[in-house]
């Protein structure tokens, strides 16, 4: 089942492609100096709330190609891990096409992902992206993951997957998560949860990550 419109414009983000433009524009810094990335984090609420920091993120980064974006499940439908590896995502700005290729390698690699399109069809963790993306390349590819809570060694092994897909095809590709931080608390303690978050993060240690999230009760989406 294709996604034949995108589901959250005129909600998440202004429905004219006209405002859509020029309201990135005004969250973005076309002059921030590029950076060689390999993957990043990006919040996916609506754009008064959380546009400005996905616009200073991928506004320093040096574009690939092809963009991995993996999102969190809001909604409950479909396989709790999922690809898509066929079709194209719209947005007002235009189409996005699948990168086939490479999302079949990473199918054929995975042990864990399922090809589901369900999961895919009103989830707004990875379309909320897509613009910021059209905004400074069009002609780009998108693989989309859904990834539902699961254990650390999952992660890990979908990890090891990914990485070997992308090493047998030679690829040069950019690995969005789509993650929200802290949920409705106050700014003082969403900023102490946060912090402890961020630091495994920067340290690498997804295992560090995963006891913070508990221990703290970080409302990080997809944990």
């Amino acid at each position: 089942m294709p996604r034949e419109r995108a589901r959250v414009s005129g909600q998440f983000y202004p429905e004219s492609p006209d405002q859509l433009k020029e309201t990135i524009e005004g969250m973005v810094d076309e002059k921030a100096e590029k950076e060689e990335v390999i993957g990043l984090i990006s919040p996916h609420a609506g754009y008064i709330y959380s546009g400005p920091v996905a616009g200073a993120v991928i506004s320093r980064i040096k574009f690939k190609d092809t963009f991995i974006i993996m999102g969190p499940n809001h909604t409950g439908m479909g396989r709790p891990l999922s690809i898509m590896t066929e079709g194209v995502w719209k947005t007002p700005l235009g189409e996005i096409e699948i990168d086939s290729e490479l999302a079949k390698q990473i199918l054929a690699t995975s042990r864990l992902l399922k090809e589901d399109s369900i999961a895919h069809q009103f989830e707004h963790s990875i379309e909320v992206q897509l613009p910021f993306l059209q905004y400074f390349k069009r002609d780009i590819k998108l693989v989309p993951i859904i990834l539902s809570y699961s254990t650390g060694a999952t992660y890990k092994e979908i990890g090891r997957g990914l990485a070997k897909a992308i090493k047998d095809l030679d690829r040069e590709v950019v690995i969005i998560a789509s993650s929200d931080m802290t949920h409705y608390e106050p700014q003082e303690s969403a900023q102490r949860k946060d912090t402890q978050a961020i630091e495994a993060i920067l340290d690498l240690d997804e295992d560090e990550l995963l006891k913070r999230v508990d221990k703290l009760n970080i409302s990080m989406c997809g944990y």
